[in-house]
């Protein structure tokens, strides 16, 4: 599957709840959001047709992404279920890591091949400052179990954000050089909260620079497979002497890589969206309820990813802007 300029779309980004058990400061304000109702949200069966039209079109990689995935009921059927489908390579996991512990083993059964944690902060007090929930805890134990994992992929994603935890840029990258993991450095989006209230993400050549003087030269690798996983992402991998892991950089403002795209995402209410920016897509849910076959459903997607964005305007005002947060698009 190709859009209009000539970008393989394989990856796709499935938000399966609007729903989050924190409240972290740049994504959700304290007092929580409107819940979606129930019976706006795609059904597992109404995902997996959807992703089964996807897979049959050249989609390899699902992740599950929220709000918090882990929130919604019987994950785990979910994650068997997309393991099922064939052409679905990798099934993968962003998640908060507050539920993460005590899930890992049926998630590991039912075949999940990555996670991505969340993890902001290494400090207790911190912690609770960022998320306005006393969860620290529980996120330290999946941090430690995943550290001890073999079976899994496993990647942890870091926003630093001026005068709240970016003098801890380095603490949080030497988990990349104790653990076999990959420690993330994502530039915060001006989307929602981030925006609104007014926070500063640290520009990524800042944190490289930061590193390097902390661990010396920064050598490229790059981003290995891990069984049959589809080689996917926008991050620049670095490894420093000495490191087990990798340090990852991603900067979606600072550098583009919108013309390696491959991605397209699901939110909870069945919309498939071309960019994270972009208001622009296809509301499957209506196509699923309103009696379309797998063939119409196929060739409606299909129509939809070729007229896929050529780039985000983030730093623009525009008509087309998606105002909507994170938690509200898979982000």
């Amino acid at each position: 599957m190709q859009d209009q300029f000539q970008r393989k779309i394989e990856y796709l980004r499935i938000s399966v709840t609007d729903c989050c058990n924190l409240r972290c400061r740049y994504c959700m304000p304290a007092h929580g959001v409107k819940k979606l109702a129930h019976a706006d949200i795609l059904s597992y069966e109404e995902i997996l047709r959807n992703v089964r039209a996807l897979a049959g079109m050249g989609i390899r990689k699902v992740r599950l992404t929220g709000g918090e995935p882990l929130v919604r009921r019987d994950i785990v059927h979910l994650v068997r279920g997309l393991k099922e489908i064939n052409g679905i390579e990798t099934v993968a996991i962003t998640t908060n890591g507050v539920l993460l512990g005590e899930m890992m083993d049926e998630l590991l059964d039912a075949g999940l091949d990555a996670v991505n944690l969340s993890l902001d902060t290494l400090d207790g007090g911190r912690f609770l400052s960022i998320t306005r929930r006393p969860s620290f805890g529980a996120v330290m134990e999946s941090l430690t179990r995943l550290t001890e994992e073999k079976r899994l992929d496993v990647k942890m994603n870091c926003v630093p954000i001026a005068g709240v935890n970016d003098d801890e840029i380095t603490a949080l990258a030497a988990l990349a050089r104790d653990y076999s993991v990959k420690m993330r450095f994502i530039e915060l989006m001006p989307i929602g909260c981030a925006r609104t209230e007014g926070y500063q993400g640290v520009p990524m050549d800042e944190v490289r620079a930061r590193l390097k003087a902390a661990f010396g030269a920064l050598l490229p690798v790059g981003e290995a497979t891990h069984g049959n996983a589809v080689p996917v992402g926008p991050a620049a991998y670095v490894r420093p002497a000495g490191f087990r892991g990798a340090l990852g950089f991603i900067d979606a403002m600072e550098h583009k890589f919108c013309d390696t795209c491959n991605r397209v995402r699901l939110t909870a209410e069945g919309f498939l969206k071309l960019c994270l920016y972009s208001s622009a897509g296809l509301d499957t849910r209506a196509l699923l309820r309103g009696g379309a076959t797998d063939e119409q459903l196929a060739d409606a997607i299909a129509h939809a990813v070729w007229k896929k964005p050529e780039e985000h305007y983030f730093e623009m005002d525009t008509e087309t802007r998606d105002r909507r947060a994170m938690y509200q698009v898979g982000g």
